[in-house]
């Protein structure tokens, strides 16, 4: 069974980047969450900008490879910000250390794993990342892993 499972499990690796969910919504996005160890954040804070939300958890080993590319992009660009939506049930102190470690640049968001924000529910994989338009609309969804370059082409090519 094992034999099995783990070239199953590879192609669905290999072809997560390539697979897409899609977003309709016929207004902009807005929901608002809490800043790790500050107050709450709404997605219309960051209108006239691209939004990059990157869904994350601590265990997740494609999430933490994408951290220095996402904290790269939300340094570089004016016209862009990422926010890490951490979407893991976990002690304050967890985050803290993982942080600590991986020292993303840009805000993390902590997401209940209850009740996720509508209309994205809970994600179907981790890392997923849904960018939205100036206006709040998403435009694009990625499934697994996504590079800066990844990103900024998709954007720049808008």
């Amino acid at each position: 069974m094992t034999k099995l499972l783990k070239p199953i499990l590879l192609a669905m690796l290999l072809a997560a980047p390539f697979v897409q969910a899609a977003y309709e919504s016929d207004s902009p996005i807005d929901f608002s969450l809490q800043r790790l160890h500050g107050d709450k954040v709404s997605l219309s804070d960051y209108r006239q900008q691209w939004v990059v939300l990157n869904y994350w958890a601590t265990w997740c080993a494609p999430c933490r490879e994408e951290i220095p590319d996402l904290s790269a992009l939300h340094q570089a660009r004016d016209d862009i910000t990422v926010l890490g939506l951490a979407y893991e049930d976990t002690e304050m102190e967890n985050f803290d250390a993982f942080l600590e470690e991986f020292k993303p640049s840009y805000p993390i968001l902590l997401v209940d794993v209850y009740a996720p924000p509508e209309p994205f529910g809970a994600p179907k994989a981790l890392p997923t990342t849904v960018i939205l338009d100036p206006e709040g609309f998403p435009v694009k969804t990625y499934l697994g892993p996504v590079t800066r370059e990844d990103i900024e082409s998709f954007i720049d090519a808008q």
